[in-house]
C-alpha cells in the first residue's frame, strides 16, 4: 500500500440490484467515511481510485453507490471484500498529543521503569470505555507474548515518533 494512504473502511457486500454496496467504516464517526472522496480500493493490481456518487444510511448499514457500478453482480465481483483507503493528507489536523491510529501501528513499546521492550503495536481495539493497544512481542522484545494495554493517559506516558516508540507505565509481567 502506498505510504500516503490509510485504510478507513471496507466494502462488505452488495445492497439491492442497482450496484449499491455495504460499507464498514473504521472512522470514529461512521458516516465521516463519506467526507473523503476519492476512495482508493485494494485490488489484485494494487490500489485504484473510485468515486462515491451517492450514499445513505439504513437502520443497520452504511451504503454507497460507486460511480460507474450500476449492476449488483459487477459490484459484487469487483468491489466487495476490499479495503477502502484515503489519502492521509485529507485527514483533519489534530491537536498536540492526539494521533491517528495508523500513526501508532509499528511503534515499539517500552516500559518507563527499566526500559523493557514489550514489542510492537500491531493494532488498536475500541472497547467503548477506551482504546486498547495490541502489542505483539518478538525476538527483540522481552518475550513473544501478545499484550493488550489500555490507551489511557495514566498508562501511555509518551509517544515519540522520532524514536518510533511509546513509553508506558506497565508491569512487563502482566
Amino acid at each position: 500500500m502506498p505510504d500516503d494512504l490509510a485504510i478507513v473502511g471496507r466494502i462488505t457486500g452488495v445492497h439491492g440490484i442497482k450496484g449499491w454496496v455495504k460499507i464498514r467504516s473504521y472512522t470514529q464517526e461512521q458516516k465521516k467515511i463519506f467526507n473523503y472522496n476519492p476512495w482508493w480500493l485494494s485490488s489484485g493490481e494494487g490500489w485504484k481510485s473510485i468515486k462515491v456518487s451517492e450514499f445513505k444510511t439504513t437502520s443497520h448499514n452504511l451504503i454507497a453507490h460507486i460511480e460507474n457500478f450500476d449492476d449488483r453482480d459487477v459490484s459484487n465481483k469487483e468491489l466487495c471484500q476490499r479495503d477502502i483507503a484515503v489519502e492521509r493528507s485529507k485527514f483533519p489536523k489534530l491537536g498536540s498529543e492526539e494521533y491517528y491510529w495508523y500513526q501508532l501501528k509499528g511503534l515499539r513499546v517500552f516500559t518507563a521503569v527499566g526500559k523493557v521492550d514489550l514489542g510492537t503495536v500491531t493494532g488498536l481495539v475500541e472497547t467503548g470505555a477506551n482504546e486498547v493497544l495490541e502489542i505483539q512481542g518478538d525476538l527483540d522484545s522481552l518475550d513473544l507474548k501478545q499484550r493488550l494495554i489500555p490507551y489511557v493517559k495514566q498508562v501511555i506516558l509518551l509517544v515519540n515518533f522520532e524514536s518510533n516508540s511509546i513509553e508506558v507505565d506497565w508491569d512487563p509481567e502482566f
